[in-house]
């Protein structure tokens, strides 16, 4: 056990302008900007690498294929914060946005959105038989879009009031359908297909369990996000894998002269408020010290309040079932008018029609795993072969990673491994009804002979990435508007901020909250 007198040895400082508890995007974001602006900064990751849930990984044993594991594409990463640090890091878009696939009157179909303007409108006529659906899409994203190009910039600023943001939006009709009403009025109101309307609510309900009618507005404020990103809402696919933004934003921080300590655990922080902190930290050999003017927690909220000592906030609970997998081709479709590496290059929902995910929720509410499990699913190799080493992408191997919905935490409690398994084969199941030929004939083998594919759920990922009930969000997502022109990352004590997912425009891969406390910090 090392004492406080020695606790910074092997450190640069004895005292830091900065410690930063927790590598992951948003960690590495705050301590990039920082130490740009000559803070000292240390930052202190309990893991042997930074990352956090942002990462690529080679699941697989002996297959070289680097999968994005935990989260999967960029929307609200604002292009500001890759320019100002320099970030060797891109993005590439996705040439088809979304496909549905359905079967109606007996025949295979399905709604493909992208390829063109024209290829939508007709994909909505075939699905639907007339243009309406068509038209009210199109209105209905053009308000979201008109919303998002105002809300979006406002992420990086100080925090508006509800009334400034209202009054920045400037359409009381827009205001309503998103800031006000249960989602599903806006769906119901705007479409009549319910294939269509399901598509439309999966945007409110990633990551969140809730019901399109739920009075908290808890799926509002998921749907917004999902919007508003880049001010556009496009969701992109980001080149050589999550990892790579991660990479670089670790790269940016020390090349600014930023500390990283990988394998040291933070177990406290004692502060008044207004000295400096003592954090205390755990390593494989003890335990020591170090002391920062400011700490930035990129932890949970409730992982702060337990460094704090302080009592915990209200539970959190993640509802979604995370799988990757690796193929050696993808499956032929049983809609042959539609090539897989279309269906598979957007975002392929499946049993995701509007009654499905209300009845999905309903069992899933009631303590029972849905029977039709809800899910989609992305191909990140199709759009950036670069994950796959060069003889899986000569041979034709893809990757898919699949989210389910509507799996709360409390579902697994009694029996994790059993429950994972039941809904697996029942979400695959649910695919390969939309399939040509079972996916599982499809999945590459690892160097032991296993087939290439795992799951999640929110009991895992809370062992393995200590997200509060597997939530991904670390907390159900605040709206973008606070009751003072603060950050949205301040807590009761002046000197500590919150810079993870769980700040005020937290979630997602975004590093805002890592934006917004460095901001803090700075008086800016």
């Amino acid at each position: 056990m090392t004492t406080s007198a020695s606790a910074s040895r092997g450190f640069g400082s004895d005292v830091y302008d900065a410690v930063i508890v927790g590598g992951g995007h948003n960690g590495l974001v705050a301590a990039a900007y920082l130490a740009r602006a000559g803070k000292s900064v240390l930052v202190l990751e309990r893991l042997g690498h930074t990352g956090g849930a942002a990462i690529s990984t080679r699941p697989f044993a002996g297959v070289d294929a680097r999968l994005s594991r935990y989260s999967y594409l960029v929307s609200l990463l604002p292009p500001k914060i890759v320019r100002e640090l320099g970030l060797s890091f891109a993005v590439r878009k996705r040439t088809v946005s979304s496909y549905t696939p359905v079967e109606r009157g007996g025949r295979p179909g399905g709604l493909l959105v992208g390829g063109g303007e024209a290829r939508t409108r007709e994909s909505f006529a075939r699905l639907t038989g007339s243009d309406r659906e068509y038209e009210s899409w199109r209105a209905f994203y053009g308000t979201t879009g008109q919303v998002a190009e105002k809300v979006f910039p406002t992420l990086t600023e100080p925090l508006p009031t509800r009334e400034e943001l209202r009054a920045r939006i400037d359409d009381e009709a827009a205001w309503r359908m998103l800031f006000e009403a249960p989602l599903g009025q806006a769906v119901e109101q705007h479409f009549t297909d319910d294939l269509v309307r399901g598509v439309v609510l999966t945007d409110g309900l990633i990551g969140t369990f809730a019901d399109a009618h739920d009075p908290s507005l808890a799926q509002n404020r998921c749907f917004l996000y999902h919007v508003i990103g880049g001010g556009t809402g496009d969701w992109d696919v980001p080149v050589g894998g999550m990892g790579a933004l991660t990479d670089a934003l670790a790269v940016a921080a020390r090349a600014a002269g930023a500390e990283i300590a990988t394998g040291h655990e933070v177990l406290r922080i004692d502060t008044d408020g207004t000295s400096p902190a003592e954090v205390t930290f755990r390593t494989a050999v003890g335990e020591g010290l170090v002391v920062g003017r400011k700490v930035l927690v990129n932890a949970s909220p409730r992982a702060l309040a337990d460094l704090l000592g302080e009592t915990p906030p209200v539970p959190a609970e993640g509802a979604q079932l995370k799988v990757n997998m690796l193929l050696r081709r993808l499956p032929r479709l049983r809609d042959a008018s539609v090539d897989p590496r279309e269906a598979f290059g957007g975002t392929f929902h499946i049993a995701e029609g509007y009654e499905e995910l209300g009845r999905a929720y309903a069992e899933a509410a009631s303590g029972e795993l849905p029977s039709v499990p809800p899910s989609e699913i992305y191909c990140h190799s199709l759009t950036d072969p670069s994950i796959l080493g060069p003889e899986l992408v000569e041979q034709g191997f893809q990757t898919l990673t699949l989210f389910g919905l509507h799996t709360p935490a409390r579902l697994f409690e009694k029996d994790n491994q059993g429950a994972r398994e039941v809904l697996l084969a029942a979400t695959l199941a649910q695919l390969d009804a939309h399939l040509d030929e079972p996916v599982t004939e499809c999945l590459a083998l690892d160097a032991d002979g296993r087939p290439c594919i795992e799951a999640k759920t929110p009991l895992d990922l809370e062992r393995e990435l200590r997200l509060p009930g597997g939530h991904i969000f670390h907390r159900d997502l605040s709206w973008p508007y606070g009751d003072s022109s603060r950050w949205g990352v301040e807590t009761p004590y002046a000197n500590v901020l919150l810079c993870g997912a769980g700040a005020v425009r937290g979630g997602g891969v975004s590093g805002v909250p890592g934006h917004n406390a460095a901001m803090a910090v700075l008086g800016r």
